[in-house]
């Protein structure tokens, strides 16, 4: 996600891994999934980092705005269990005061899909990538109308928590 740090510490989003902080709710079984939509749910995943390619603008130069980042991250709940992945594209927008992506990424879990979509700040700082908080813009199946947030923070080099916020 970032052609300035190392592969291994994954993108601002894999985030997605992400994405990307306590455990608030465990999320690895098709029936967690199935009532988020019936009301306000915390979600919880690990995510780590499985595949990540980088398209800078300047091949060997500075970072550029437009460099591009494509990634998949394996999700798994909090006791280890695999319940999907994500995957999806970051695009520096702002290479001065620290950098910024935009990036917009797909969680496919049990019984549906999670579409997420923001800015990313601070991804040319030194150390491991930085926290962030996203837009969920929209779902299908058990997520279909989906609305909400999610919450990524390094954890672990190439792993993020994810923690997603689902609105009723």
């Amino acid at each position: 996600m970032r052609p300035i740090r190392a592969a291994c510490y994954g993108t601002a989003t894999a985030l997605v891994t992400l994405l990307a902080c306590a455990p608030v709710a465990a999320a690895g079984t098709d029936t967690d999934f199935a009532h988020a939509k019936g009301g306000d749910r915390v979600i919880t995943l690990i995510g780590h980092l499985a595949q990540q390619t980088r398209f800078p603008v300047n091949p060997g130069g500075s970072p550029a705005q437009g460099d591009r980042t494509v990634f998949r991250s394996d999700l798994f709940d909090q006791v280890g269990n695999h319940v999907g992945d994500t995957g999806g594209t970051c695009t520096t927008t702002r290479v001065d005061n620290g950098g910024a992506e935009e990036c917009i990424v797909n969680y496919n879990l049990p019984g549906g899909q999670l579409t997420v979509q923001g800015m990313v700040f601070g991804i040319l700082n030194p150390g491991p990538p930085p926290s962030f908080d996203n837009a969920i813009t929209g779902g299908t199946g058990v997520f279909d109308r989906a609305r909400g947030s999610v919450h990524a923070d390094t954890i672990g080099m190439g792993t993020r928590r994810f923690t997603i916020d689902l609105d009723s």
